[in-house]
């Protein structure tokens, strides 16, 4: 008699997830995203572990935005499902702090901190001393240094960041980094990361996908 055949279980994923691993605290899996009759996004399988750096890297126009909006929840025409923690932040390219309030109340206003809260948060990214000062006072690093303050200081559970190095020069670029690893270590977050740069991808993430191709599919890139 013949041997029974056997079944095998095929993935789509970019790396295998050991049966003891703990729960990804993001998972996204999209069937598609179109805008009219232009199909932006095709199949998208994704998994974000605890602690774990993803980089998605990818041409411009290709849709790395579309998505990190849909995981943010700032998207709805879309295939498909997304299950993200209730705690989530998000950097964008650019500060989107509230000028006309003071650095104290963009912390206060958004996170509810308190008085005692706000000033280690500050100090934690080298803006002890400014609460009563106005976004328009801090030079442009200052500015992304609250940024960066108020996406850690609400204690997310995954952070999303949408090219916040973009517009830098390389030395401003490379104390930004520096200072969002000192915080990514001294937090327990997940983090998606976007960036056209590779190098970016290469020194922070601990996995890089490539979004390519027309509709636009996740595949881990090659080195």
């Amino acid at each position: 008699m013949a041997a029974a055949p056997t079944l095998k279980l095929v993935s789509n994923r970019d790396t295998p997830t050991p049966a003891d691993a703990p729960p990804p605290v993001l998972c996204v899996t999209l069937d598609g995203m179109r805008f009219g009759d232009k199909s932006v996004l095709g199949a998208i399988d994704l998994r974000l572990a605890p602690r774990e750096t993803v980089a998605i890297t990818g041409p411009s126009g290709v849709g790395k935005t579309t998505l990190m909006r849909i995981i943010a929840g700032l998207e709805h025409r879309y295939d498909g499902h997304v299950r993200r923690p209730d705690k989530l932040a998000m950097v964008f390219q650019e500060p989107t702090l509230m000028r006309w309030r003071s650095v104290a109340d963009n912390l206060r206003i958004t996170l509810g901190l308190t008085p005692d809260q706000i000033d280690i948060a500050l100090e934690e990214v080298g803006l002890a001393g400014r609460g009563d000062a106005f976004p328009d006072q801090l030079s442009l690093g200052q500015q992304r240094r609250l940024s960066l303050a108020r996406a850690f200081a609400g204690k997310p559970d995954v952070l999303l960041m949408d090219e916040p190095f973009v517009s830098l020069d390389a030395e401003l670029g490379d104390e930004m980094m520096t200072l969002f690893e000192r915080l990514r270590d001294n937090h327990p977050v997940a983090t998606l990361l976007v960036t056209h740069a590779i190098s970016e991808a290469e020194r922070l993430a601990t996995r890089i996908l490539e979004l390519s191709g027309s509709p636009a599919q996740l595949q881990a890139r090659r080195r």
